[in-house]
This record gives C-alpha cells, structure tokens and sequence, in this order.
C-alpha cells in the first residue's frame, strides 16, 4: 500500500494500489533515466539568459515578412523551447528584463539589466551569462555592460537580424553559439562580447555597420577576438584595455545616470543644438565631428561645468590629443564612436566633472 508515490517525470501514482514485480521492473529503468538526466544537468555549466527583446524575439505574421515584425513578442521561455539543443551545452535557465526593440532600451533598463547580471555571476556555482537585444542600439549596451559588470565570468549579448518567425532565421543558431561562448571556460575574463554571424567581437570595438545584412556587426579597427565554430569556441586575442572585473565604475546603489547627449557635426552647423541640450540639463556632450559653430558653445559650455567630449563620424580610426584640445578642456574620445564616448562619459560624471581625470578614464576603457 502507497500513496502519492512518483517515478520519473511525468507519471504520478494515487491512492491504494498493489505494485505488481512486472510492473515495478518497467519503472525502474525510468527512474534511472531521470536520475541520470538530474545528474547530468547539474554537471553541465549554469549559464543564464536575460531577455531584453529585439529582433530575436520579434514575430511576424508570415515566415516570409522578415521586415515588418514586432521586436520583443517571444518570451525567453519559448526561445529556448524552440533550441533543445542547448541542453547538451549548458544548464540555462532565463530572466525578461524587458520586452522591447533597442530603441526603446532606456537608462531604467540598462541599470536593472547590469545589477541582475552582476548578482546572478556572483554566485559561484554561476557560469556566464547571456543577453537578447535588438541590433539598432546593442553596441551601446553592450559597451555599457562592459564597463559595469564587476566579474571575469563571460557575457554574450546576441541578436538577429531577421525574426523569430521569419524564413531563414538567424536567432537560433546565434543564441546557440551565444549559450555555448558563454558555458566555454576559454571565454573567461575577456569581457562583455557580442556574438552575430558566428563572430565574437569585444564589446568597446565592435559596431552595426550595415541596416540589414546578417554579417552587420564588425570591429573595424581590430577585428573578431574569436569565433563560435561547430567543433569549438576559439579565441586569438586578448584585450589590453580595462573592463569588467577591472572596471572602477560602480552602479549599484544608482537608479539614474547624468544626461549626456550627442550633437552631430556638419557643414554650416551651428551651435543651436549644444545651446538647446545644455538648457535642457545635460551634463556633457558628445561632438560627432566638428562644425563651424561649435567652438563658441563649447566654450560657453564649459563655463557653465558642462564637459564635452571629441569623437569622429566616420566610424573608425582615433580621435588624437592635442594642444588646442586640452586647453579648450575637451576630452579626446580616442576610437570609441559617439554612441559608446556617452556612455563611458555618463559613467565617469557620476564620479567627476575633471576634463583630465575624465580624459585617463577614455585612455583606459
């Protein structure tokens, strides 16, 4: 006699009954089953996976519209559904974040985002982490990440370039190799990574080059640090900036972040948009390129404590120090993009106002 005895999974035994020899012979091989897949799993590195939405989560009411789709509709728990296979790789369970497109990843988002990945890597029987994120702003994130996670363990921002749904989708086989860079020990202290197309690029040097080809993601300057191959995850550079595990900036005790915008330079440009930013309240400003009426504002700006920071439009290539640059007090961005110079900038105004201190701070991140 017995009640409520269970065996395996998914077959549950109620009320009195008589466990016949025969029948308690079939029933052992699914125990051991069970026993071995629980065994199995808890042997297998733990990696998690926080959602943010994007294009990987987007949904189309066609397989063929790989345009027009809704960014962020699949939930976590039916991406992995859909990749059984990564259940060889990885024990992987998930987070939503959020349910967005990039554009509509916010500072709220960001500091959420960071604080869970830094609390999750923190346990020691966690192994990496990864990121679902739309490809528009990913860099951005992903560069931000890199400066406030405060762990050598790996973080894999991933994405597509066409929906969920759509015919010859590219999400899988990415969250994949993004599960599998993330479970790899060789991934160990190389920072925040950004995985598409099979190439792992770092998160400072790499940029979205192109609106719709899936090979977008390129680090101009530097090239991939690795590749997710099918025999192996292989690395063949290491990073010699300061990142992650190394970074002095701290965010958790912040819930917002200065204002930093971005003002980009042109032919006949005026100094309209520096004039108007600052009095909505920014605290620095990034200048894409130059333009004829920027240095007045600049130097109206900086009387006023706001710090502004050099950066270039062409995408590649370093913005170099200079005499007339350090005495007009702006910091040189060196090789980040506009996009990536706010965001170190936002981080070291939470810390100082100082064009020289600042200035280190873009020598070394």
């Amino acid at each position: 006699m017995a009640r409520n005895l269970q065996r395996g999974p998914h077959l549950r035994l109620s009320g009195p009954f008589i466990m016949k020899p025969h029948l308690l012979s079939a029933l052992l091989p699914i125990t051991l089953l069970s026993l071995a897949l629980s065994v199995e799993a808890a042997d297998l590195p733990k990696v998690k996976l926080f959602s943010t939405g994007g294009t990987i989560q987007g949904y189309a009411d066609s397989r063929d519209n790989i345009a027009n789709y809704k960014a962020g509709q699949i939930p976590p728990k039916q991406l992995l559904e859909d990749l059984p296979e990564a259940k060889a790789i990885a024990d992987v369970t998930y987070e939503e974040i959020s349910a967005v497109g990039s554009g509509g990843i916010d500072t709220k988002i960001l500091l959420k985002l960071a604080k869970e990945i830094n609390a999750w890597l923190a346990l020691p029987e966690s192994t990496g982490a990864v990121v679902t994120h739309g490809t528009a702003t990913m860099e951005e994130s992903a560069y931000f990440l890199n400066l406030v996670i405060h762990s050598d363990k790996p973080v894999v921002v991933v994405g597509a370039m066409r929906p969920f749904t759509g015919l010859s989708r590219d999400g899988p086989l990415n969250l994949y190799n993004a599960i599998r860079t993330a479970a790899t020990p060789a991934a160990k202290g190389k920072g925040v990574m950004v995985l598409l197309n099979d190439e792992i690029n770092a998160a400072r040097d790499v940029t979205k080059t192109n609106t719709e080809r899936v090979n977008t993601f390129e680090a101009r300057d530097l090239g991939p640090i690795g590749f997710a191959d099918s025999d192996r995850v292989v690395f063949y550079r290491s990073l010699l900036y300061k990142h992650t595990y190394q970074s002095e900036f701290d965010i958790s005790k912040l819930d917002e972040l200065p204002k930093v915008d971005i003002v980009y330079g042109y032919q006949e440009g005026g100094r309209a948009a520096i004039d108007a930013l600052i009095a909505a309240g920014a605290k620095g400003i990034i200048l894409d390129d130059s333009a004829p009426g920027f240095a007045a504002a600049v130097k109206d700006g900086r009387a006023k404590g706001v710090v502004f920071v050099q950066s270039d439009r062409k995408g590649s290539g370093r913005v170099l120090e200079s005499p007339r640059a350090n005495d007009r007090g702006v910091v040189t961005a060196d090789n980040l993009n506009a996009q990536k110079a706010r965001q170190l900038l936002r981080l070291a105004l939470t810390k100082t106002s100082d064009p020289k201190e600042i200035q280190r701070m873009f020598e070394e991140y």
